[in-house]
């Protein structure tokens, strides 16, 4: 998309204090979205301290930033669903419940979680200071223009304009799909309501999808492989051992979001897998300008939303 020439951009290491304090006081932001992290969990596997500094540490310096600034801002802390303390149970996690991780990831994650209320409680809560902050929890997020290593949209996007199989490691585990403007809309939209109401102030908030959208990793493959004409050679069912723990499920319920903000999720399933099987398809067989092909999507989700009387496309 060439967005390092479309916007005003540094590129630093969150881990360092004094220079994202620098950055946030020189741009002086009237909203912040946190989202620098190390996102990978099986690079948490082979570097647990990168992931670990980026993911707590770097958290810890934007709400420090925030503290020794403390200009009037409205802060959005992302993290993950990870962040729970996983049980595999077929009901959605709710905000208030436990916080943990049996992998470095999911720990960094609650870690994170952990750091942000005990800012919030020291230094944020009862008009302590000019700014605001929350945090937003969402996962297994897809969509076009994701070249993540690790991940199985990207993986088989990379393995199918090859006119190869890709090798499916977890076919079975079950995950709740969703594309990743829901969630993006849903940070919007929280941010706008803090404008609002500051009993926002210290929450947090799950963003997710429909419970329909919770399908297999096989399921999702052979539905977007449909784009490639790949036939029944799309994918290969590994029988190598994992090495690593992997969850089986992991869902949010959403309801908070709904009766605060009155947010849900605009697309359907099929919907999931038009957006993200055409931003790669127009990507790899169309000299299309991927900037506008991108921006129509933004315009055509919001539009969708619209129609579907959603508050925040209002």
């Amino acid at each position: 998309l060439d967005l390092e020439n479309k916007i005003e951009h540094f590129f630093e290491d969150i881990t360092n204090f004094e220079k994202t304090k620098n950055i946030i006081e020189n741009i002086s932001p009237d909203y912040i979205f946190h989202m620098a992290a190390q996102p990978i969990v099986v690079k948490s596997y082979q570097n647990p301290l990168e992931t670990i500094n980026s993911n707590i540490i770097g958290t810890a310096n934007v709400l420090e930033s925030l503290r020794v600034i403390n200009k009037k801002c409205k802060a959005v802390i992302i993290t993950s669903d990870k962040c729970y303390e996983n049980v595999e149970w077929e009901w959605g996690y709710k905000e208030t419940d436990t916080l943990g991780g049996k992998d470095i990831y999911s720990g960094s994650k609650a870690g994170a979680e952990i750091i942000f209320n005990s800012y919030f409680q020291s230094f944020f809560k009862d008009n302590k200071s000019n700014s605001e902050i929350v945090t937003v929890r969402a996962g297994n997020v897809i969509g076009g223009g994701d070249w993540a290593d690790y991940r199985i949209i990207p993986d088989c996007i990379k393995s199918w304009v090859n006119k190869k199989s890709v090798v499916l490691r977890s076919p079975n585990a079950t995950r709740p799909w969703q594309h990743v403007l829901e969630p993006l809309s849903g940070y919007l939209c929280l941010a706008s309501e803090m404008n609002k109401n500051p009993k926002l102030n210290g929450n947090s908030f799950n963003f997710g999808p429909s419970p329909n959208h919770d399908k297999s990793v096989l399921e999702l493959i052979e539905k977007l492989s449909s784009y490639w004409d790949l036939g029944d050679k799309g994918y290969i069912i590994s029988k190598e051992v994992i090495k690593f723990k992997e969850a089986g499920l992991l869902k949010l319920n959403c309801d908070k979001a709904l009766f605060h903000l009155r947010w849900r999720p605009t697309l359907n399933y099929n919907e999931l897998i038009n957006f993200t099987g055409e931003w790669f398809k127009s990507f790899y067989d169309n000299e299309m300008n991927m900037f506008e092909f991108t921006i129509g999507q933004i315009e055509g989700y919001t539009e969708l939303a619209k129609s579907r009387d959603l508050k925040w496309a209002k």
